[in-house]
């Protein structure tokens, strides 16, 4: 519109001079409070159109940083006022908010000042290190350096807003049984409603104790802003309490017995028709069993020889012998004596010869006896005994019994009539379910399993219906409500100031002065009085003293005119 009045003015300048000219004309006649009015309501429609535009153009603020300090807080408004980026703050200061197209590009320029720095300081410290720094200082500073590293890498958890590590760093000594081994605390600030699992934990614990020299995982102690201990250990009785691991790998495997059995149901009797639940019991216990077991030889034909030893001596006969000389080469004196005595028993060592007569000398015989047969056989075998060494490690979470229930809904039956009634499940179609059920649970009767099929009617659930909610009461139309309701607004203000104010200003200063009586003048032909031209007013009187003297130059002037209009009045009022 405004182009087009543009152009129409360069086309035709006679018309744009004259809408010039025009509103010199208006703004002349005005009076200088008629003017002052006339700014006020001009200012006050271009402030309410301008507030009404940026009232509907608010821009969305977004979070640009949470949870920071106050000196960072201080240090990144400063930021913002240099890069006249508008800002908010909310949560008593703690989140700094400024315009969602702002945000990325904000944090970026910030991030190259380096903020915000998070209150803590890590091995930038050492960049600063001045001429002359003692052994100590410089051991307290890493040790400082260190500390805010790992609180840094800490606060990288999803679920921690702040950390504070502190480490107990011993001296080291040249001996070895004075050597004490380095402890650290770990102080974490959780988001409200957030929570650290015992994996987190022990995550954090192998974090610190593997980024510190010598630092055991026992002498690493975490706790949360509440004051509970989180790094619980039981050094007395390891592995006696309940491991998270376990439960969860006991709700996943009885949740997939659910899943195959109900999934092989489901085609046969429908998805809404079909409810199990398993109670798996799974041995967690870690035992290992070793057995060396010996056994006999059963066949010492087939058994492996170990050793063998055999040991032979034999004497057949011996001759004369004796001492060589003159005494062994002469015959036997004869005895003086009888060899036996009846009735006496034989020496002890001497026992009596087979096939002798009691009493009686037989010369052979003795000559036999005297002769010495020794014969000796020793043999030795050593066999290999059968041994057996076994070593057997049970597996952890193996399934010591498996207890399964199935219920099973009626079926659902149409007659002709178009009527749904509900029929138990004969025999046959019970042990076809059953069946089923077992080979996708792998009964095993050996192992102790139960399963219970059981077919009944479901009670229809009671579905809670919510009421809609009328149209004033939706956000969508509350929304648009409060739209539309700021627009009428602007719009009746600024229509009142247009039509209230300016158009009744405007009107009383076009409004042309009353004619007064000796101004008017009779038209002979068409009887119509017309206010006859007057001199130029003068801008010292005012209107009621200018009218005034012009009827009584009229009356000078021209007094039968003067007569005449009085006539005319008098005539109008009969």
């Amino acid at each position: 519109m405004a182009a087009s009045t543009d152009a129409m003015a360069v086309n035709n300048p006679q018309s744009g001079l004259q809408a010039l000219g025009s509103a010199q004309n208006f703004l002349s006649r005005m009076s200088s409070q008629q003017k002052m009015v006339l700014m006020v309501a001009v200012s006050a429609i271009i402030a309410l159109a301008a507030g009404g535009w940026m009232w509907n153009q608010a821009p969305d603020y977004k979070v640009l940083f949470s949870n920071v300090s106050d000196r960072d807080g201080g240090a990144i408004i400063a930021s913002l006022q240099k890069m006249n980026v508008p800002y908010k703050f909310a949560e008593g200061g703690g989140v700094i908010l400024v315009p969602a197209n702002d945000v990325h590009d904000t944090r970026l320029k910030l991030a190259s000042e380096g903020l915000p720095k998070g209150g803590l300081v890590g091995f930038e410290l050492m960049e600063n290190q001045k001429f002359g720094t003692s052994q100590f200082l410089e051991q307290v500073n890493f040790q400082r350096a260190l500390e805010g590293e790992l609180a840094r890498s800490i606060q990288a958890v999803a679920a921690i807003s702040g950390a504070r590590v502190h480490l107990a760093m011993a001296k080291q000594s040249v001996f070895m049984r004075e050597q004490q081994k380095p402890s650290a605390s770990v102080l974490v600030n959780l988001y409200p409603g957030r929570a650290l699992d015992p994996q987190q934990v022990n995550a954090i614990v192998h974090l610190v104790s593997s980024s510190v020299p010598n630092l055991p995982v026992k002498n690493v102690t975490v706790v949360d802003q509440h004051g509970s201990l989180l790094s619980k250990t039981d050094e007395a009785n390891p592995g006696t309490g309940l491991d998270p691991n376990q439960l969860k790998y006991l709700q996943a495997l009885e949740q997939s017995y659910v899943k195959r059995i109900e999934a092989i149901l489901i085609p046969i009797v429908g998805i809404e028709n079909v409810r199990a639940q398993v109670a798996a019991d799974v041995d967690f216990a870690h035992s290992e069993q070793m057995d060396e077991i010996y056994k006999p030889n059963q066949d010492p034909v087939k058994s492996t020889l170990r050793s063998q030893q055999t040991s032979e001596s034999s004497t057949s006969g011996q001759g004369e012998g004796g001492v060589p000389g003159a005494l062994s080469n002469q015959p036997p004196s004869p005895a003086t004596a009888p060899l036996t005595v009846a009735g006496a028993a034989p020496p002890p060592n001497q026992l009596p010869v087979p096939g002798a007569v009691p009493g009686a000398t037989d010369a052979a015989q003795a000559a036999k006896a005297a002769v010495p047969t020794n014969t000796r056989k020793d043999a030795t075998t050593n066999y290999e005994v059968d041994k057996t060494i076994q070593h057997v490690r049970k597996p952890v979470g193996g399934i010591k019994r498996l207890s399964v229930a199935v219920v099973v809904n009626h079926r659902k039956v149409t007659d002709e009539k178009g009527l749904v009634s509900s029929q138990p499940l004969n025999e046959a179609e019970k042990a076809q379910i059953t069946d089923l059920v077992k080979e996708a649970m792998g009964f095993n009767r050996d192992r102790g399993d139960s399963l219970n099929v059981v077919n009944s009617p479901f009670t229809d659930m009671e579905r809670e219906t919510v009421p809609d909610l009328p149209l004033w009461q939706q956000p969508e139309t509350i929304e648009l409500a409060k739209q539309v309701v700021k627009t009428v607004l602007i719009g009746a203000l600024i229509l009142y100031l247009v039509l209230g104010v300016l158009r009744p200003m405007l009107k009383r200063m076009n409004q042309p002065a009353d004619p007064s009586p000796a101004a008017l003048v009779e038209n002979k032909e068409d009887k119509v009085l017309r206010p006859t031209p007057v001199q130029k007013q003068t801008p010292q009187l005012s209107h009621h003293d200018q009218n005034l003297a012009m009827a009584r130059q009229l009356a000078k002037d021209d007094p039968r005119m003067v007569a005449g209009v009085v006539k005319h009045w008098v005539a109008g009022h009969e």
